[in-house]
């Protein structure tokens, strides 16, 4: 049974409808975010595609993702179909009939299902928010609409996540993502955000007494609705037709204070002194221009591809949540929502299919939070547990790309966390750390190696060579199984790398078990790594908040 209270903040490695399922209670969770894989940087038109690779008359801009109509996704539309709510069975049969049995339909009947276990463990006073882009926004709304009730969508946030776009000779330039907020019931969390003071905002500002308190504007101080007994006359100026804002006693207050501007004309009206520097600024509305985009060179920036700001994480949660709740990204990716939530007093939850994610949020959190404590679920702890998962029937790629993830190699040769793909022909290269140690510009690579057994001598000598014929400066080969005296003999053969004369060496092929990582263990290179970029810690700054409204 799952357990129904969370303590710890936890990373789970794994497909998040079963980790959903088998881990998180009923009404659990007070908020979350979730980012599903899509990618509008290029164009893939292929979701109205048929399976058979006949093309549909229909055509759209689609994700770059791992969703395909197969037998997976077969299972996961029958078992909508019989046994989820009536109205989520209705909805996915009419899409089906809709759209037909193609990658869009695999991609929202994935989705469905986890948007289903996503409404049971929210808390009816939590929300929701999914972050996506017009390709599928309209689809996923009906999803929404369907499991959360059309009653409980609260707004389609634009986010204008890039100022320009080379497709505005071809059409209107693509420059926004969407964020569909849902909340559980009609008692959820909510507390409006101010934005920044800009030059617009302050512009409305124009009065200035010259008595040292700034500039101002007027506001009315007319009652929206009517006020019979908040209707009086004051100082001779008649009231409002349906009386004042404020009590005779208020308004005395604030003439004292040299709060009130008074007309020259008997006939006008009293209205109230708006300081600039008492002013929070405007509230956000559900157009957010406000927090850029990250810059490929930014010092948020990690080298992850579809990493969100900082800043759009912490409005969203501030705005959302309490200190003290309890935050769930199911696609975690590089992190920002559990970065988010730690650095504003969160409890987190985090889940997310690829072990290099599950590694970048460790050394994410690490850096940025120095002495921070979590658990890791669904990840070998040690060698034995790691032994498993490479005797696994699927386990075998698997076990790569996690051994991979001890050293921060990016994977080659396959996508890790796919569906429907394997590990391809990796021409003896498994992964790659990529960095840099002079002014040249010019990268430097690190070509990794991971075995699981069966190692001997001929699989040091082989890497060698794949080293030479890619031209990489360094090689590492992880290994489960404690290396033989000649592969040791064979990596010492290999000679070092050094980046410039009287600069250190370094080994230019090194053998690293997987208890020696496992124990702390790295890689011996030099210090400009870059398959991602270290995290700033959290008081270094990393994003700017806008300030809430209490």
């Amino acid at each position: 049974m799952p357990p129904q209270s969370i303590a710890d903040n936890t990373l789970y490695y794994g497909d998040n409808l079963p980790i959903l399922r088998e881990y998180l209670g009923n009404e659990t969770v007070d908020l979350i975010y979730l980012d599903p894989p899509f990618n509008s940087n290029r164009n893939y038109n292929v979701l109205f595609r048929e399976e058979s690779g006949q093309e549909a008359e229909a055509q759209i801009t689609a994700f770059e993702d791992t969703w395909h109509w197969n037998q997976v996704a077969e299972q996961t539309y029958t078992e909508l179909v019989t046994g989820a709510p009536e109205e989520v069975s209705r909805m996915v049969g009419a899409l089906r009939d809709f759209i037909g049995p193609n990658q869009m339909l695999a991609y929202l009947v994935m989705m469905a299902a986890r948007l289903v276990e996503l409404h049971r463990v929210l808390k009816p006073t939590g929300s929701l928010y999914l972050h996506c882009d017009p390709t599928a926004s309209h689809y996923l709304k009906v999803v929404l609409d369907t499991i959360f009730g059309p009653q409980n969508f609260r707004n389609e946030i634009t986010w204008q996540r890039t100022a320009t776009k080379g497709d505005a000779v071809v059409k209107f330039g693509a420059v926004h993502d969407v964020l569909l907020f849902y909340s559980k019931s009609e008692k959820y969390q909510f507390r409006p955000v101010y934005v920044e003071k800009d030059d617009a905002y302050r512009s409305r500002f124009r009065l200035d007494d010259n008595d040292g308190k700034g500039p101002y504007r007027l506001a009315p101080l007319d009652s929206p609705n009517p006020r019979p007994n908040l209707t009086y006359k004051y100082k001779g100026y008649n009231p409002p037709q349906k009386g004042w804002r404020v009590s005779k006693e208020l308004m005395a207050e604030l003439d004292a204070n040299g709060e009130l501007h008074f007309p020259s004309k008997p006939e006008g009206r009293i209205s109230r002194k708006h300081y600039l520097n008492e002013q929070e600024g405007r509230k956000a509305t559900d157009v957010w221009t406000d927090i850029p985009p990250l810059q490929a060179a930014g010092a948020e920036r990690m080298g992850y591809p579809t990493q969100k700001p900082l800043a759009l994480l912490e409005r969203i949660i501030n705005a959302s949540s309490n200190p003290g709740d309890i935050v769930l990204d199911p696609f975690c990716g590089c992190g920002t929502a559990i970065a988010a939530a730690q650095k504003h007093g969160r409890r987190w939850i985090g889940i997310d299919i690829t072990h290099l994610s599950i590694a970048l949020q460790k050394y994410r959190l690490a850096a940025m939070f120095p002495g921070v404590t979590y658990r890791v679920v669904g990840e070998p702890e040690d060698v034995e547990s790691a032994r498993q998962l490479a005797q696994d029937p699927d386990g075998r790629y698997k076990f790569q790309w996690w051994a991979l993830s001890l050293i921060k190699a990016r994977p080659l040769g396959g996508q890790e966390g796919s569906k429907a793909g394997r590990k391809g022909s990796d021409s003896g290269i498994d992964g790659v750390i990529t960095f840099m140690d002079d002014n040249s510009g010019k990268p430097k690579r690190v070509l990794v190696q991971a075995k699981s057994g069966g190692v001997k001598s001929g699989d040091i000598r082989d890497l060698v060579g794949t080293l030479d014929r890619e031209k990489a400066a360094m090689g590492v080969f992880i290994t489960l199984e404690e290396p033989s005296r000649p592969m040791l003999t064979e990596a010492s053969a290999a000679g070092v790398y050094q980046p410039q004369v009287g600069q250190r060496t370094y080994p230019r092929v090194q053998i690293l078990t997987v208890a020696e990582l496992l124990d702390g263990a790295e890689v011996k290179m030099p210090p400009t790594a870059t398959t991602f970029k270290q995290a700033q810690r959290a008081d270094d700054g990393g994003g700017v908040q806008a300030k809430l409204a209490l």
